[in-house]
């Protein structure tokens, strides 16, 4: 059997050393990366013996997950990365929770967000229960402070803790269109460092939207006790929605009829999804999440073409090693494991979108790309819910099997009552060395600032293209570095320039439109931005959500170049120094 080494990038190495491999009581490292998908595979492959697997079968298993990883093909979120094969094996990436209406409860949440955190998870809320502010509160004689307020209490543990004590915590706050404080609730983080570890997002229903079309009012519901508490215009309130968006990024949109519309387990509201919105989940569910790298799997020659056998092979290993993840998972929060393990969700998803369309010669902003996009993630998807089933007859179905839709449809048992997803991949990205999720390129050279450092990359295709086709000098890679973008570099023959496009030469339709596409065959939802220039306004914004709506997505956030003192990803270095 050949030895398989991981071949990381000085960036991913950094990474890993400074957040993910093993240390000793006095903070040294102890393990290479190599050791650290070892860690991995062998915890993960031990879920096998509950199932009658042989110490033999074990270490085959264990085998393959540690080659999918280490060639960078498939790796499990960073939670698996962190925790696996240690004293606190919390492998999971999401979470949600739904506050209820009484400072005992909300306050129990408060604890589970805190343990949550620590374990290395991300957290999604719902405070739709909540009262709104100022209505009175019979037990003490005064009067609610209204979600926002309580948000502000949740934002403030988790600025004092580190998810897993290695990274900050991260919060999606919900709240729902008809709840009485909805306007307070959108324009919450209008002022900057409000709420800075949430992103926020209004659950819309389709109602809600269709009277926005028609330009009616909508009724205000008491959420203690549905009655109609008020009336507002539904653009007036869509409007502001659109306004807070343009100037800050928050709020997005959960599309949430949709999202229940597609919940298999039909019993089960869904009301909030974890902090990038790519998995909606019921309140104390969890969900492991991995990542198929899919530059990896283009075959280079004359006409490159994409290795479909191979594809196949890793997104039946990834269903396999995130269905383990469950198994072996020990949560911090007692109610997490039964409602974890009852619907068995896995998030198996991509990510290096754009680099496999570059390696093809296929522009982002095409029909073909398009299409493509749908075209791989429908054969993802098909594969995983093969592999479920498969697992199914050697495990047995998820729990709840027989209250899914796919019981009710005389469907095969699955496994797992989701299998796919497209997640943002931000660090996992970054040590595979690919694109982030289903995004194009941000830059060709971009700079990305991150509580371990800033990093500064130029896209290792671009530079591969420059050599074969003979435009590479130092000089032009300084001016790459430099600028970000390459649209205005004459220098570079006119067919890379197309080749190369990257999210701000992109228009919005286009990114609505990818996202479709791989929408229609993603079980879960897909995390994605659509990233505007700053000369855009707040009209397109109004475009994109409504257009969001009417492609069927679930959700839609929107980020105007610029608006954020803390934002990550930047055009080139020396826009970064400007700001030093």
């Amino acid at each position: 059997m050949t030895r398989v080494r991981p071949q990381l990038s000085p960036n991913a190495q950094y990474i890993l050393e400074q957040r993910y491999l093993l240390r000793d009581e006095q903070g040294r490292i102890i393990e290479t990366p190599e050791q650290m998908f070892r860690r991995v595979a062998g915890e993960l492959a031990k879920a096998e013996e509950q199932y009658g697997a042989s110490p033999e079968q074990v270490k085959e298993t264990a085998e393959q997950f540690y080659e999918v990883m280490a060639r960078l093909d498939f790796l499990p979120n960073s939670p698996a990365l962190m925790n696996a094969g240690t004293s606190r094996p919390q492998l999971a990436a999401c979470f949600v929770r739904e506050v209820p209406d009484s400072i005992e409860g909300i306050f129990k949440e408060l604890q589970a967000a805190a343990l949550i955190f620590q374990s290395g998870g991300g957290v999604g809320f719902d405070f739709s229960a909540l009262r709104p502010e100022g209505d009175p509160v019979v037990t003490s004689g005064g009067q609610a402070s209204g979600p926002v307020s309580f948000m502000n209490v949740f934002n403030a543990s988790a600025d004092a803790i580190k998810q897993g004590g290695r990274r900050r915590a991260a919060m999606m706050g919900v709240l729902r269109v008809d709840h009485p404080d909805i306007l307070k609730f959108i324009r919450a983080k209008q002022y900057g460092g409000r709420l800075e570890n949430f992103n926020i997002s209004v659950a819309v229903t389709d109602a809600f939207m269709e009277a926005v079309k028609a330009d009616r009012e909508y009724e205000l519901r008491h959420p203690r006790t549905g009655e109609v508490v008020g009336r507002l215009s539904a653009r007036e309130v869509f409007d502001a929605m659109c306004e807070c968006a343009w100037a800050r990024g928050d709020p997005g949109i959960l599309f949430i009829d949709r999202i229940n519309e597609s919940n298999p387990i039909p019993s089960q509201t869904i009301r909030a999804t974890n902090p990038c919105a790519e998995v909606p989940l019921g309140h104390g569910e969890a969900c492991v999440l991995g990542h198929v790298n899919l530059g990896h799997f283009v075959k280079e020659n004359d006409h490159p073409t994409i290795e479909w056998a191979r594809l196949e092979e890793v997104v039946r290993v990834g269903v396999r090693m995130l269905d383990n993840m469950h198994d072996r998972s020990v949560y911090p929060v007692p109610d997490i494991k039964g409602a974890a393990l009852a619907n068995r969700r896995i998030g198996l998803g991509v990510m290096g979108w754009a680099d496999m369309l570059i390696e093809l010669g296929i522009p982002y902003d095409t029909e073909q790309a398009v299409s493509l996009g749908e075209k791989v993630m429908k054969f993802i998807n098909e594969t995983a819910i093969n592999e479920s089933r498969r697992l199914a007859r050697e495990r047995g179905p998820f729990p709840n099997w027989l209250e899914s839709i796919y019981a009710q449809r005389g469907e095969p048992p699955r496994r797992n009552a989701t299998v796919t997803t497209v997640a943002p991949t931000g660090t996992t990205a970054m040590i595979a060395g690919a694109s982030s999720g289903i995004e194009p390129l941000f830059a060709v050279a971009e700079t990305r600032t991150t509580p371990l450092g800033t990093f500064v990359t130029i896209h290792p295709l671009f530079e591969k293209i420059a050599r074969q086709r003979g435009f590479y000098s130092e000089q032009l890679m300084l001016k790459v570095i430099n600028h970000g973008r390459i649209q205005d570099l004459d220098e570079i023959p006119e067919d890379v320039r197309r080749l190369f496009v990257t999210t701000l030469d992109i228009a919005p339709e286009w990114h609505l439109r990818m996202q479709a596409a791989f929408q229609r065959h993603t079980e879960n939802s897909i995390s994605k931005t659509v990233n505007l220039p700053p000369e855009a306004t707040v009209d397109d914004v109004r475009r994109i959500f409504m257009m969001a709506y009417d492609l069927k997505l679930k959700g839609v956030t929107v980020y105007r170049y610029g608006t954020h003192e803390h934002q990550v990803l930047h055009l080139g270095l020396a826009e970064r120094l400007a700001e030093w």
